[in-house]
């Protein structure tokens, strides 16, 4: 009997060593760009130096990659840990564990694992056992597998990449057919968040323009805001290095509206009004862009309330140093909460229509389909855009399959009627 067993247990470690034998290569995914926590304390994903400061049993550390096709692999883990920690590993319903016993990072292998179909695959991690105060600190997971697997993941932190991936791929809708030989004053638009697609970190931009752009956005839990913004012509991160005659300035704002300014992805100045906008509910956004006729131009924007039923001035800014009317209008969806970025937003963007300055308005319904540098190098797939119920949509994280290809061009069916706003006098709805 014994010698029966040992022969089944020498005939599994061939089996296994044989199947290893066909994995040539082996990737390290770094947990700094690619690592979520779904519960309390998503501080524990750091950024530089992937699971650290990991105390808590009841906290699990999700990793996603992408794979091109189903076949065997082998998952392991890199980092250390000055005192005994044992981490459990699951894919797909196959779970192993490791032990973890080092001052100085190592690579374990846990085992056989499987990906049984292609698109995104989860690994989770979970600490089962610790000798010490904290699990193990952890910089990768790593696959081991064959030559013809392909994975996506986000892959190094060249130009901040490892924040940019953890947001997730931003999508664009850029508008196209637009009226040529004519100067364009007002851009008009809807904006529908289906339930359950509203996390926070989202912003819903709508109506956007060469210098500016105008959404909502989910900041918290507890609060939303109607956010519009104009770029400073002054190229910088920090707000405070604008000089004062490039500086965007304030002409007028609505009730209850913050007037401020924003850096970090170029600077300039800032309106938003703190709503409780809710996902299932229509918004609708008026925008113009005018220059003075002194080298400047002057961007307002309007948000209609569907409890007043009345069109309220979020803000009027000034952009010294510039002269233009409304060009590249424009739609986009992102998240600029990095700890959530495994979760997905979607948008539907509708009924757009432009304004001449001879009163005439041109609908929107052309529209090219793009994404941000993540996107486009393939870190992330989880990003899609189109037509569906006869509106645009956008939509981005949470790990889907089925991505749409970049540069994508879309025609929504057009509207009878253009919208029935006398812009002339939106002073007088203020």
């Amino acid at each position: 009997m014994a010698f029966l067993v040992l022969f089944a247990l020498n005939a599994c470690s061939e089996q296994l060593s044989e199947a290893r034998s066909d994995y040539k290569k082996t990737e390290y995914i770094p947990l700094a760009g690619n690592g979520y926590t779904e519960q309390a304390n998503p501080g524990i994903v750091d950024l530089e130096r992937g699971v650290d400061l990991w105390t808590d049993e009841d906290v699990e550390v999700n990793i996603y990659f992408y794979a091109n096709k189903e076949t065997p692999i082998q998952v392991g883990v890199r980092g250390k840990s000055v005192e005994k920690s044992t981490i459990e590993i699951e894919m797909n319903d196959h779970r192993k564990s490791v032990e973890l016993h080092s001052k100085e990072a190592k690579s374990v292998l846990a085992g056989e694992f499987e990906i049984t179909q292609p698109g995104y695959n989860k690994v989770v991690l979970r600490g089962l056992d610790k000798d010490g105060d904290q699990f193990a600190r952890i910089s990768d997971i790593y696959v081991t597998m064959p030559v013809d697997l392909e994975l996506s993941y986000v892959e190094n932190d060249e130009n901040n990449r490892f924040y940019w991936g953890r947001r997730g791929p931003s999508v664009h809708l850029s508008y196209g057919d637009l009226p040529e030989g004519e100067n364009l004053e007002w851009l008009y638009s809807e904006l529908t968040v289906p339930e359950g697609y509203d996390p926070v970190g989202s912003y819903f931009m709508s109506n956007g323009f060469g210098e500016g752009y105008f959404g909502i956005q989910v900041n918290s839990d507890q609060e939303r805001r109607v956010l519009f913004s104009v770029w400073s012509p002054y190229q910088t991160d920090n707000p405070d290095e604008i000089p004062v005659e490039k500086r965007i300035q304030v002409l007028d704002h609505g009730d209850h509206v913050y007037i401020g300014e924003f850096g970090n992805e170029g600077s300039g100045g800032q309106s938003f009004k703190v709503y409780n906008w809710k996902a299932g509910s229509t918004y609708r956004f008026l925008n113009s862009v005018q220059p003075d006729g002194e080298g400047n131009t002057i961007y307002t924007g309007y948000f209609y309330s569907p409890e007043t039923k009345k069109w309220k001035l979020i803000a009027r800014f000034l952009r010294p140093q510039t002269d233009t009317w409304y060009n590249r209008p424009h739609s986009f969806l992102e998240n600029f909460a990095f700890e959530n970025g495994h979760l997905e937003r979607k948008a539907f963007y509708e009924n757009q229509w432009i304004r001449t300055t001879e009163g005439k308005w041109h609908e929107l319904n052309k529209a090219e389909f793009t994404g941000d540098d993540i996107a486009q190098i393939g870190y992330r797939l989880d990003y899609s855009g189109g037509i569906e119920d006869g509106r645009f949509f956008l939509r981005n994280g949470g790990f889907f399959d089925g991505e749409t290809e970049l540069h994508s061009h879309f025609d929504r069916p057009k509207l009878p009627t253009p919208p029935d706003i006398d812009s002339d006098n939106l002073k007088y709805y203020e």
